[in-house]
C-alpha cells in the first residue's frame, strides 16, 4: 500500500486548505456582493461594533485547548473529553454574562437597537462551545479534508439563508443569523466527522495540566481579536455606524483573501512543525518552503486587489460603498504580509513557546491601542494607515524570535519573499501603467486580471521559480496516486 509521507501529508492538508478557504472565499465574495447589494454601510456597522465580544467569548470558551492537545504526543480520550466539558461550562457561561451586559454595549455605543441584537448574536458562542473537542481531534490528526467538507457546507447553508433574509428586508439580522447557522452547522459537521465522542465520566485534571500552556494561547487570542477590531470599536465609539460600515467592509474583502493563504497554512503548520521539532534543519527548511509558497501566493493576491478595489467595489457592491475602495487599497499592503505572520506564530507555539507569542500578541495590542488614541481626531484615514504599518513591522519582530529558534537569518528571509514581492509588485504596476487609459470599469476589471494573471506566470515560469514546479509536480504525482 502506498504510504505518504510527512512532505506529502504537509502538500495535501495545504491543498484542501486550499480547497476550503478558495471555496469558502469564493461564496464569500459572490454572496458578499449580494448582500452589500441589499445592505446598507449602517447595517454592516451594527455588526461590525458588536463583532469584538463574540470573539472574546468565543476564545474565552476555546481556551487555547485546540492549540494545547495538538502539542501532546498522544493525546487520551481523557484530554478530550476534558477540554469538551470545560468549553460547555465557560461557553454557556460567557453568554449569560454577555446577555445581562447587552445594555452597557448598548450606552458605550449611544444605541438602544444593539440590546435585542447583541443577545441573540451571541447565541453563536454556546453552539461554538460544543464543537471545539472535534474540531481539536480532526486539527490533531491533520483531517483537513474533513474539516474543508464541514466548512464549506456550512458555508453554503448560512449564505443562503443570510442572502434570503436581506432579501426579505431583515436587515443587519440577516448578517447576524448568517454567522448564527454557520457556526451551528459547521459544529454539528464536525461531530459527523470526528470519531471521538464525549462521556459523562468527568475529570479537569488533563484541563488543569494544559492550562498552563493553553492560557498563553487564550491571552493571545483575545489579544488579536483586539488587534483586528479595535479599529471598529473605536469607529463605533467616536464615528457614526455609516463609517464603520465602510471600514468594516474593506476589512472584509482584504481579509477574505488573506485567509485564503492564511487558513490554507493553519491547517497544518503547527502539526507538522510539532512533528519535526527535535530535527531543527528538517524544520527549517519544511519553514523556509512554507514561507516561499506563502509569499509565492499571498503578494500577487493581495497587491491584485489593491490595484482593481475601485472599480471591483463599484461594480460589485456599487457606488455606495466606493469610500471603502480606498481604504482596502491600503488594507491590502498589511493583508500581503498576513500569511507570514501566522507561519511564525505556528512555528513558536510548536517549540512550546506560548509565553513568547503572548507577548509579542500583548506588545502590538498596547502599540496598536495608543497609535489609535492618539490618530483618532485626525480622522479614519491616519488611523488605517498607521495600523497597515504597524502589521507589517511585526511580521519582522516575530521574525526575529523565529531566528532564535531555528536558525532561519533575516538575510534567508529576505531571500526567501523578495522576490515575490518585488515580481508581483513590478507587475501591478506595469498592469497599471497598461491599462490606465481605460474608461469602461467592466473592461478595466477584466483586462487588470488577465494582464496581471499572464504576466506573473509568465516571469515564474522564466525565472524557473522552484515553488511553481514543485506545484505542479504534487498535483501530476497525485493524480498518479488517485
Amino acid at each position: 500500500m502506498y504510504k505518504q509521507s510527512l512532505k506529502e501529508k504537509t502538500a495535501k492538508g495545504l491543498l484542501w486548505g486550499g480547497l476550503n478557504n478558495g471555496f469558502q472565499q469564493l461564496l464569500g465574495l459572490i454572496f458578499g456582493i449580494i448582500l452589500g447589494r441589499l445592505l446598507s454601510p449602517r447595517e454592516y456597522g451594527m455588526i461590525g461594533m458588536i463583532s469584538i465580544f463574540a470573539l472574546i467569548a468565543n476564545a474565552l470558551q476555546s481556551s487555547g485547548f485546540k492549540n494545547a492537545i495538538a502539542n501532546l504526543k498522544e493525546p487520551k480520550h481523557e484530554d478530550y473529553n476534558s477540554v469538551f466539558w470545560f468549553n460547555i461550562i465557560v461557553g454557556t457561561s460567557c453568554y449569560i454574562i454577555l446577555f445581562f451586559c447587552a445594555p452597557l454595549i448598548a450606552m458605550f455605543y449611544h444605541n438602544d437597537e444593539l440590546i435585542p441584537l447583541c443577545r441573540y448574536a451571541f447565541l453563536s458562542i454556546i453552539f461554538s462551545s460544543l464543537g471545539t473537542a472535534q474540531s481539536a481531534y480532526l486539527f490533531r490528526n491533520l483531517k483537513v479534508k474533513q474539516q474543508a467538507i464541514a466548512g464549506m457546507t456550512a458555508v453554503i447553508i448560512s449564505n443562503i439563508i443570510g442572502v434570503t433574509m436581506a432579501w426579505k428586508g431583515y436587515s443587519y439580522w440577516s448578517l447576524a443569523t448568517q454567522s448564527l447557522v454557520y457556526i451551528s452547522l459547521n459544529s454539528l459537521l464536525l461531530w459527523y466527522y470526528s470519531p471521538w465522542r464525549p462521556t459523562l465520566q468527568i475529570n479537569f485534571i488533563p484541563v488543569k495540566r494544559m492550562f498552563k500552556f493553553s492560557s498563553k494561547i487564550l491571552g493571545t487570542t483575545i489579544l488579536t481579536h483586539i488587534n483586528n477590531n479595535i479599529l471598529s470599536v473605536l469607529l463605533g465609539r467616536h464615528f457614526t455606524p455609516k463609517e464603520v460600515g465602510n471600514y468594516n467592509q474593506a476589512y472584509i474583502w482584504d481579509s477574505k483573501c488573506y485567509y485564503l493563504i492564511q487558513g490554507m497554512v493553519d491547517q497544518v503548520a503547527q502539526p507538522v512543525f510539532t512533528t519535526v521539532s527535535n530535527e531543527q534543519e528538517r524544520q527549517l527548511n519544511i519553514l523556509r518552503k512554507l514561507v516561499r509558497f506563502t509569499s509565492f501566493i499571498s503578494f500577487p493576491l493581495l497587491l491584485g486587489l489593491a490595484l482593481i478595489s475601485r472599480e471591483f467595489i463599484v461594480l460589485a457592491i456599487t457606488e455606495k460603498w466606493l469610500t471603502c475602495a480606498g481604504y482596502l487599497q491600503i488594507l491590502c499592503i498589511s493583508g500581503a504580509f498576513m500569511p507570514l505572520y501566522t507561519i511564525f506564530s505556528n512555528l513558536i507555539i510548536s517549540k512550546g513557546k506560548s509565553g513568547t507569542y503572548l507577548m509579542l500578541t500583548l506588545a502590538f495590542c498596547v502599540l496598536q491601542i495608543v497609535l489609535m488614541l492618539m490618530l483618532y481626531p485626525y480622522g479614519i484615514l491616519s488611523m488605517i494607515i498607521a495600523y497597515v504599518i504597524l502589521n507589517i513591522c511585526w511580521v519582522f519582530v516575530n521574525h526575529h524570535f523565529v531566528r532564535s529558534y531555528t536558525g532561519y537569518r533575516f538575510m534567508l528571509f529576505l531571500k526567501d519573499i523578495l522576490p515575490f514581492f518585488l515580481i508581483a509588485l513590478g507587475v501591478m504596476t506595469i498592469t497599471y501603467a497598461l491599462t490606465s487609459t481605460i474608461t469602461n470599469l467592466i473592461v478595466l476589471l477584466i483586462t487588470r486580471i488577465i494582464i496581471a494573471t499572464v504576466l506573473y506566470i509568465t516571469i515564474m515560469r522564466l525565472a524557473k521559480a522552484e515553488i511553481l514546479n514543485e506545484c505542479i509536480q504534487f498535483i501530476f504525482r497525485r493524480r498518479r496516486h488517485e
